[in-house]
């Protein structure tokens, strides 16, 4: 499974889009069925723009579905086709 760990750049907004943007197209042309996304599991502030940002029109065309890890809070999995 492919894995993106966003706590090394928590603090950049700019280093956080590059990174989900540059991870979900890799992910969506690797054949992968399934992606992680590490926010962390913190205050949840990370998570929410973490999803926000895979709730973007633009973004929603690489991918089938998303949802919060329901055995790990910490984690975003995405789908693909």
């Amino acid at each position: 499974m492919l894995s993106l760990d966003l706590h090394p750049i928590f603090r950049s907004n700019r280093d956080i889009d590059t990174a989900m943007r540059q991870f979900l197209l890799r992910a969506a042309q690797s054949g992968e069925p399934v992606a992680e996304i590490i926010p962390g599991k913190g205050s949840g502030q990370l998570q929410r723009r973490v999803l926000t940002y895979l709730d973007q029109k633009h973004i929603r065309k690489l991918y089938v579905r998303r949802e919060p890890d329901p055995g790990n809070s910490g984690r975003v999995l995405v789908y693909f086709a």
